[in-house]
């Protein structure tokens, strides 16, 4: 028999149910692992030097992703990476799913806004009314240096400027939301605290607005886990973790309501299980699409999710309780 993982025993513990989902709102889609950034704490290992056949998604997959939207009544499609507006199909994705009025997330790293090739970028997310969910570690230049590479920073406000000049950050049809993901071996801070801090610094220095910002915890996986491991922090951390599970947490998780596509269209619980190659209980790849299966299935947990779980909780919205 296998021994339960210290995620499920901490459900047990507080006579929790282990987790399934609760419906299909949201397909994320990770298009591949190739980005212009480096990020000390990405999870997804991506970077300007990936290659292989996972690096992009392919025509194949992509036009399995179209059909299941077209098809499937999921409300959202999340775009992921890597820089997944670095993939040739990422328009053709966005196009697709606003004709059949699906809600897009484009999770930007901004700097990519400034390349010279992608110079109409924003105006085309504008356009389509595309959400921007952008990763932005601080708001000074040398802790945003320190974890995503020198340069970035000064990219990040361009890009964040060019958005705003556009009327995100301005409009309710135009969502820019900012990301925060802790530098050291520490949970996020109170995520309505650290807004209105943000809000305030970003305002006055460079007069950039947003709407939301979201505090996500560090999951130990992929380079972070590596980092953990290397300075002797991974089982500190790890209780850390455990010792602030919150049963409140449980029922916003959202795993509960998406599914997680990866670039050979393996499908996923969420875009953790998909980086430790945790494929799903049930229907493996977007080619086998079931919806009414995919929607009532047995979510596959291990220790990370406890990152989900701690504190105020954690996911790609931000926290949950």
């Amino acid at each position: 028999m296998t021994k339960p993982n210290a995620f499920d025993r901490q459900l047990a513990a507080h006579r929790l149910s282990r987790l399934t989902a609760a419906s299909l709102d949201t397909l994320q889609v990770n298009l591949g692992k190739l980005c212009n950034q480096a990020c000390r704490h990405c999870h997804v290992d991506a970077g300007p030097q990936q290659t292989g056949s996972d690096v992009n998604m392919g025509d194949e997959i992509v036009e399995h992703v179209l059909r299941v939207l077209r098809s499937c009544k999921v409300e959202t499609l999340d775009l992921t990476g890597g820089a997944p507006e670095l993939n040739p199909h990422f328009r053709i994705l966005v196009g697709e799913a606003r004709s059949l009025d699906i809600h897009v997330i484009d999770r930007c790293n901004l700097s990519v806004l400034t390349l010279p090739e992608q110079d109409d970028l924003a105006a085309y997310l504008a356009r389509n009314q595309v959400e921007v969910v952008a990763s932005l570690p601080y708001y000074r230049r040398d802790r945003t240096d320190r974890q995503r590479g020198r340069g970035v920073f000064d990219a990040s406000i361009q890009g964040l400027k060019l958005l705003n000049d556009l009327g995100y950050g301005h409009s309710d049809q135009l969502r820019l939301n900012l990301v925060l993901n802790p530098v050291g071996a520490y949970l996020p801070g109170d995520q309505a605290g650290l807004e209105a801090e943000y809000k305030r610094e970003l305002a006055s220095e460079f007069d950039i607005h947003f709407h939301q910002l979201y505090c996500i915890t560090n999951m130990p996986i992929a380079r972070y886990r590596e980092w953990l491991d290397s300075t002797g922090k991974l089982d500190s951390y790890m209780q850390t973790l455990s010792d602030a599970f919150n049963p409140q947490t449980v029922e916003a998780l959202m795993c509960r309501k998406l599914i997680s596509v990866a670039p050979d269209g393996t499908l996923h619980d969420c875009d953790f299980n998909q980086m430790l190659d945790l494929p799903l209980a049930t229907a493996s790849n977007i080619r086998d699409f079931d919806a009414g299966q995919l929607a009532a299935r047995q979510i596959v947990t291990k220790d990370h999710c406890l990152g989900c779980t701690a504190g105020a909780g954690s996911s790609c919205g931000g926290t949950v309780t």
